[in-house]
């Protein structure tokens, strides 16, 4: 008995190293994997930088010398000597308006070129004292952007490394090579070798791709949200280690029905759905709190939608746990499920086979 359960075990470490090396060797993965971080490092990048050229930005007037403003907050003030050195700085396009002085209350009044300079007039308006119900609130935008940032890192790698598995599977079955491998190790050893090198892969994608957004954050001086995102990250990267193993299994399990590469997106278009719903419903319901504590406890959305609502803090101490254990235990039954399809379905060459047969074996 223990003979045999060592041979297992060494057949799975072998298949495992197989599907990693093929991983590595491949130019399609490689590069793929690479637009991937760059695509997630360039974003927070360009949202670091749009961010302090907005909480910079200010506008460009033209004040004539001896008025005094309430407030110069906001505004790029060029001296001019008078009223018709002001006005024609405005027609110009140097200055987006001119501030010239006025006999009424104010003792000024503003001059613009064909509207009413709106960025100026609210500069120099008097900001009362402001109270805040929430200041802890998040802006929508934000968690809308971290929701689409977590869909499209779990679909695209979800999709990337389930494809390759798929491929993989239906290869081997159409050159027969499959047969050989099935005359020298068990088909659940070559399964779990799929499931577990492929996890391995997808799983140091995600921790790269982790690893690059913080020091992107914390390069381009974002710490309030490189400090906000840290715990919703890490369990992140936790669910996916999990969920992906289920999504693995089923790539597998389904294109192990086909032997032509060409029927391989028949079989696994019901699995790419499942993939898509919860992306969808991430970037559409983000910030609607009944759909987002839904996704949170299903399997396929919840490596995306309890990472948003940790992100948000609404969601208790015990909640990712229970999800947590929610998913592995639907990952165990998928797996298990899956195991036997891929067995059944593995030998058989030729027409499709269908799922309940398969099943039945």
């Amino acid at each position: 008995m223990s003979v045999v359960q060592r041979s297992t075990v060494d057949a799975v470490r072998l298949v495992t190293v197989r599907e990693i090396q093929a991983r590595l060797r491949s130019k399609a993965f490689v590069v793929s994997a690479a637009i991937l971080l760059v695509m997630v490092v360039a974003g927070i990048v360009v949202a670091g930088i749009v961010g302090r050229s907005t909480a910079n930005a200010t506008t460009p007037v033209a004040v004539v010398s001896g008025v005094s403003l309430p407030s110069s907050d906001g505004l790029d003030v060029t001296r001019a000597s008078d009223r018709a050195a002001a006005e024609q700085l405005v027609r110009d396009g140097e200055v987006d308006a001119a501030i010239v002085p006025d006999g009424g209350q104010l003792g000024f009044r503003v001059v613009g070129l064909d509207s009413a300079p709106t960025d100026v007039v609210q500069a120099l308006s008097v900001s009362p004292e402001v109270d805040l119900l929430d200041p802890g609130a998040l802006p929508p935008g934000l968690v809308s952007l971290v929701g689409i940032a977590f869909g499209v890192v779990f679909f695209a790698s979800a999709v990337t490394f389930g494809q390759s598995i798929a491929q993989s599977v239906v290869e081997e079955k159409s050159t027969r090579v499959v047969e050989i491998l099935m005359a020298a190790i068990p088909a659940r050893a070559l399964l779990a070798g799929k499931v577990i090198g492929n996890s391995a892969m997808a799983l140091g994608q995600i921790v790269a791709i982790a690893i690059a957004a913080a020091v992107a954050l914390a390069v381009t001086g974002q710490d309030n949200l490189f400090t906000l995102l840290g715990p919703s990250a890490l369990w992140f990267v936790g669910f996916f280690a999990i969920g992906f193993v289920l999504i693995a299994a089923l790539f597998a399990a389904s294109a192990a029905l086909v032997s032509r590469q060409e029927d391989v997106g028949s079989v696994t278009t019901p699995v790419m759905m499942l993939l898509m719903i919860p992306y969808f419903l991430i970037v559409f319901a983000a910030d609607d709190p009944m759909i987002l504590g839904i996704m949170s406890y299903v399997p396929f959305s919840a490596p995306i939608g309890m990472p948003v609502r940790i992100f948000l803090g609404t969601a208790e101490w015990w909640e990712p746990v229970l999800s947590l254990v929610v998913v592995a235990s639907s990952a165990l039954v998928v797996v298990l499920l899956g195991a036997r399809v891929y067995e059944n379905a593995l030998l058989r060459t030729g027409g499709r086979v269908k799922l309940a047969e398969a099943i039945r074996g």
